[in-house]
């Protein structure tokens, strides 16, 4: 009996196999990336792409078991979660409301440490930020909401509280 559910077992791994999810790829120069409007230093181009965006960008870095089911399945999971959440290719793309706070959260989920995800750092050590690193990304957050704030009435960045 347990030789037989085994054997299924086997046969349903194989048969994942050859079905996998579109990968997060996307060709060419990105039109809204957050760099196109809000400077960044090479230290915060550096720091977003070792870990930021993975999850967080249309170009995702796949590693090779990437390429196993059910990983792969799980994999997209979290992409497709972590580009709901923000895309930095898209960024600019959305409202300003949105824009500025997306960076709010940035320097929030830094300083909370839930950025990057624990299970994201466990695989890619690079990933792990450094305090520097953290303050960096805090600045930058800190000196685009301070640029939205000079260029725009704060009523169209901040939300009323009803």
């Amino acid at each position: 009996m347990i030789k037989k559910i085994l054997i299924v077992l086997l046969i349903a791994f194989i048969a994942i196999q050859f079905f996998h999810p579109a990968k997060n790829k996307a060709d060419g120069e990105q039109p809204n990336h957050i760099g196109n409007v809000f400077a960044m230093s090479e230290d915060v181009k550096s720091i977003l792409s070792k870990a930021c965006y993975d999850c967080h960008s249309n170009n995702t870095r796949y590693p090779w078991y990437s390429n196993v089911q059910p990983v792969d399945w799980f994999l997209n999971k979290h992409i497709k979660k972590g580009k709901s959440e923000i895309n930095f290719d898209e960024f600019t793309n959305r409202s300003l409301r949105f824009q500025y706070h997306k960076m709010e959260e940035i320097e929030e989920q830094i300083k909370e440490g839930k950025m990057p995800l624990n299970s994201y750092t466990w695989l890619h050590k690079d990933a792990k930020l450094t305090d520097a690193e953290k303050n960096t990304l805090i600045a930058w957050s800190q000196a685009n909401m301070d640029s939205l704030k000079a260029k725009y009435p704060i009523d169209s960045l901040i939300r009323k509280k009803q």
